[in-house]
């Protein structure tokens, strides 16, 4: 019996926020910790584990003016709109923070962003528009990534880790580069299956020995748009409940 659970999806106001700079970490070999304050946080709200939080940055020098939110849409004026990207956002509402890991990489944009950051500095984030409320108890779960999904799957296996049964999890993690899972070191006690190397067909052979159960399982595919889209497909069976099955690309190769 297919679980009659699903996702659901919440929107949330959207709003641009300039936020400040309070703490720079280096928290793994691979992914550099911003930990961003300021009153405009308040309101702020992400009730999704692998919500995204757009995240700007002007040209040096520039001055950024956010975009105005009106009922027709966002109106960008006469402003330059600087580069931006997609990010994880990890909020800790106790203390009122909001945490981006930034995975580090030659040649980008926000990698290099947040190696040069310093305490005070500001950043200016948008959203998240909306959230998919995915439960956290299903039965049996499969998260797929490489190191773009990584935030967000520490943020799912952490709130897992603080449920009263624990789920079956299988979690299989593709990175360029062994030290980078220690990322997800304090999560060693979950089954993840680290494969070296970014390769898709090792992804695959794995995912192909995977046995999805007849009910209560959820399945989470991230990573390069043409590396989701192939591995999608061994899910899109009569079997699987398609809205059961989140594959969403992070990014795109050139």
């Amino acid at each position: 019996m297919t679980s009659t659970r699903y996702p659901q999806r919440v929107r949330n106001e959207l709003r641009f926020r300039e936020l400040t700079v309070l703490r720079v970490e280096r928290i793994s070999a691979g992914f550099q910790r911003i930990v961003l304050g300021g009153d405009a946080l308040e309101g702020f709200s992400s009730k999704g584990f692998d919500d995204h939080t757009k995240v700007f940055f002007p040209a040096p020098g520039a001055t950024f003016v956010p975009p105005v939110v009106t009922d027709e849409g966002i109106d960008w004026g006469d402003g330059v709109r600087p580069m931006a990207r997609d990010y994880t956002p990890l909020y800790d509402e106790a203390r009122h923070e909001l945490v981006l890991d930034f995975f580090v990489h030659d040649g980008g944009v926000a990698s290099n962003w947040a190696v040069q950051a310093q305490e005070g500095d500001k950043l200016t984030i948008g959203g998240p528009r909306g959230s998919l409320v995915v439960p956290e108890d299903y039965a049996w779960q499969l998260y797929v990534c490489d190191e773009s999904g990584m935030p967000a799957l520490r943020r799912r296996l952490e709130a897992i880790a603080q449920l009263p049964v624990r789920p079956e999890i299988h979690a299989v993690v593709t990175v360029g580069d062994e030290a980078y899972k220690d990322y997800l070191a304090h999560l060693s006690d979950f089954n993840i299956t680290w494969i070296v190397g970014h390769s898709e067909q090792a992804v695959a052979d794995r995912l192909a020995t995977l046995n999805v159960p007849a009910g209560d399982y959820f399945i989470w595919l991230t990573g390069e748009g043409k590396v989701v889209k192939n591995l999608s497909r061994q899910f899109e069976t009569d079997a699987i409940d398609p809205q059961l099955v989140r594959a969403s690309a992070y990014w795109h190769a050139k």
